[in-house]
């Protein structure tokens, strides 16, 4: 199965960003992937945390969502929305962090809401999530019919998600052999781990990763780390984009996913 991981710089504009994600989304179909993954916050990076209230959309309509599940029908293309917000029960001033998922018919077949939420001071750059987003508590996967016949459980997470392993071992748990994690990773935090974790993540679940990014500096004047990737079940980087927009194009092979978790058969080994 062919599958594309979609770099953007996002910026302040939600329908620039709109417009820029659906090209990209094209581009992925044209090239032959069947699945498509927009990075977290795609639609907007505002100038304040407080920017992505005013375009919350209620789970099940608005332009964002319209515009994922259109693609999606249009492109006859698995569509992985990044993350958008949506609307948090009983909260006026936060919202959720949600990563959706569109099938080729363009309906809406799983919701990620972000379980944990990035906070990070070093006395130069902060950011601190909780002040505007409501977590998650929930796993979240989905089946996806690749055209070949081959069936991938695919595991659904989010950029600081990537910290806490626990999450992903419930995941492979559930049978996920594709994780997937839309990211705006920092630069400064991206560079000294964004790579090492997600190879981490691959070797001890024996799963595929593919992993979109943020990648570069954006009009708000944050700086993302990028390096969209694909990573295989045995740790090895086979496809990657360092900065700027552009597709991460990789081949997902079933048989060698079940041949290393052969070899290695370190998932039924777990005593604890």
């Amino acid at each position: 199965m062919k599958v594309a991981a979609i770099q953007m710089v996002s910026g302040t504009e939600r329908d620039a960003n709109l417009a820029q994600a659906r090209q990209a989304l094209a581009q992925a179909a044209a090239q032959g992937a069947e699945l498509a993954v927009l990075p977290e916050y795609f639609c907007l990076l505002g100038q304040r945390d407080t920017d992505k209230l005013a375009i919350q959309e209620v789970f099940g309509q608005g332009p964002i969502q319209t515009m994922l599940a259109q693609s999606a029908r249009e492109l006859g293309l698995w569509v992985v929305g990044g993350t958008l917000p949506l609307t948090a029960p009983g909260q006026t001033q936060r919202v959720r962090n949600s990563c959706l998922v569109f099938n080729p018919d363009g309906a809406c077949v799983a919701r990620y809401d972000k379980i944990h939420l990035f906070g990070f001071d070093n006395g130069h750059e902060r950011y601190d999530e909780s002040r505007v987003l409501q977590a998650g508590d929930t796993p979240a996967w989905f089946d996806l019919s690749a055209r070949d016949g081959q069936t991938w459980r695919v595991g659904l997470s989010i950029c600081y998600d990537l910290r806490f392993p626990e999450l992903y071992r419930q995941l492979s748990q559930a049978g996920a052999q594709l994780l997937l994690v839309p990211s705006a990773f920092t630069h400064t935090t991206g560079q000294a781990h964004w790579e090492v974790l997600l190879r981490a993540r691959a070797i001890e679940n024996l799963c595929w990763v593919l992993a979109s990014a943020q990648g570069g500096t954006h009009a708000n004047g944050r700086r993302t780390w990028g390096h969209s990737q694909c990573i295989n079940p045995w740790g090895e980087v086979v496809a990657q984009q360092a900065t700027g927009e552009g597709l991460v194009l990789a081949e997902l092979d079933m048989a060698a996913l079940l041949r290393w978790r052969s070899q290695l058969p370190a998932l039924g080994q777990r005593s604890l």
